[in-house]
């Protein structure tokens, strides 16, 4: 989406044009659930003038009780007016970061964290870092009651089209709605699986495709509804089948341009785009808790089902997971395949990008690509590649993020600790939860 340059005053003439009555203020908690504080249009100069407070002690991992008094700070490029009517009148959008009282920026805020490691690369003389999402969905039916169901919306494959897709008319809708809200869709088809979707938009530069993420699973969700249809970013809802990926296709620019692309270099890669892959790979263990943040993501990185499970790189085979895709020029970029939509948007981008500068700062050089299927290669010939394995689940992720100095920093303190401790509360949950499969093994055998 194009970054539109707003006044204040822009703002306000649009919101008198188009009668809006209410403001949804939106940010992102450290789990990357969307949150809204919703006001009344009668409140748009205190919104514009940043004096907006809500309670953080509410929000997971922002702060406590005695601390609780948050500023929103509205990104006014972010405006937007949502194409469903409410019955009670339009519904314009902003989000927003996070301040404290004292006005400054507030280090729990996943979006501000991710400006503050942005700031960091331009010291580089790195101008931006892109972003090119691919997300995945399932639609699952919804029963009588609106509750989502088990039943998938249909039985088709990847690329296939009507009467098999009957997702089609729904991915078609929500396709049209985020292209009147400004979004450059490239590509939307059905994946692999059954009931599963994939919607790839143009890259942006790392807040605004970030932004984008978050706008489209609200746009899908909703639309879906309106369908009878649940949409889910679960990575891994059904056993057997693929699970969702949010691959993401990364490119450095600098005022001359891609900074990833050298006519001349090995592969047409820069050496500066060699030493951000050796970074990537290089923490790739530690962002992992941060690329895969829930328990049920580590049911999708599992051999067998095209989610990567090993540490390594390619130009052309998709069994690793970093590739490079074909295309050269202005659209050189590096795909990360292990990331999956549970993914908070802002704080995998803090680390993916703070993992490839690190790679830079210390002209890192990569391993060698591994260009045969590493699902067939025992564990003698992955050792002897140096090929290592990702975390096999949160427990061992957070484990890994813990060792790595690095990945904590581009969290900060604040976030890190909070993430962290969510996640030892979730895994400690789910291992003490008694599941059907033990049940269906033990019960009677036992």
């Amino acid at each position: 989406m194009p970054k539109k340059d707003l006044s204040v005053a822009d703002i306000k003439k649009i919101v008198e044009e188009e009668n809006v009555r209410f403001l949804r203020l939106m940010f992102t908690d450290i789990l990357g659930t969307v949150k809204n504080v919703e006001v009344p249009v009668s409140q748009l100069d205190k919104v514009l003038s940043n004096k907006m407070m809500f309670d953080g002690s509410s929000i997971e991992g922002f702060v406590r009780i005695e601390e609780s008094d948050m500023y929103l700070y509205p990104d006014l490029s972010t405006w937007m007016i949502f194409p469903w009517e409410s019955e009670h009148g339009k519904v314009g959008r902003l989000i927003c970061d996070i301040y404290n009282p004292d006005g400054t920026p507030f280090a729990g805020d996943p979006r501000g964290n991710l400006k503050r490691i942005l700031d960091g690369m331009k010291e580089f003389g790195f101008t931006s870092f892109n972003l090119g999402p691919e997300p995945e969905f399932f639609l699952f039916k919804l029963d009588e009651n609106g509750a989502p169901t088990m039943d998938l919306n249909d039985k088709g494959g990847y690329f296939d089209f009507a009467p098999t897709d009957l997702g089609e008319n729904c991915r078609r809708d929500i396709v049209l709605e985020l292209e009147g809200l400004g979004f450059e869709v490239e590509a939307s088809h059905h994946e692999v699986a059954p009931g599963q979707h994939e919607i790839d938009f143009k890259y942006a530069d790392a807040i605004e495709a970030c932004d984008n993420i978050q706008t489209f699973k609200l746009v899908v969700k909703t639309i879906a509804r309106k369908h009878g249809l649940h949409a889910t970013f679960m990575p891994k809802p059904l056993y057997g089948i693929n699970g969702s990926g949010m691959h993401c296709n990364m490119s450095l620019f600098n005022d001359k341009g891609n900074v990833f692309y050298d006519e001349d270099g090995p592969m047409q890669l820069s050496e500066t785009a060699y030493q951000f892959l050796a970074g990537l790979l290089k923490h790739a263990r530690a962002y992992t808790a941060v690329c895969n943040p829930i328990v049920n993501s580590y049911k999708r990185l599992v051999p067998g089902f095209e989610a990567p499970v090993y540490v390594a790189w390619s130009g052309r085979n998709r069994s690793p997971l970093i590739r490079v895709p074909e295309s050269r020029g202005l659209s050189t970029r590096l795909e990360l395949r292990s990331v999956d939509p549970a993914a908070n948007p802002y704080m995998t981008m803090a680390v993916l990008l703070e993992a490839g500068l690190d790679g830079i700062r210390n002209k890192m050089t990569p391993p060698s690509a591994v260009d045969r299927n590493i699902y067939v290669m025992t564990e003698e010939e992955r050792k002897e590649a140096q090929i290592l394995d990702l975390p096999s689940t949160i427990h061992n992720a957070i484990k890994a993020l813990r060792e790595d100095d690095v990945m904590i920093d581009a969290l900060g303190s604040h976030i890190y600790n909070n993430f962290a401790e969510a996640k030892k509360i979730e895994w400690a949950a789910f291992r003490q939860t008694v599941s059907e499969w033990e049940r269906e093994q033990y019960l009677e055998l036992y």
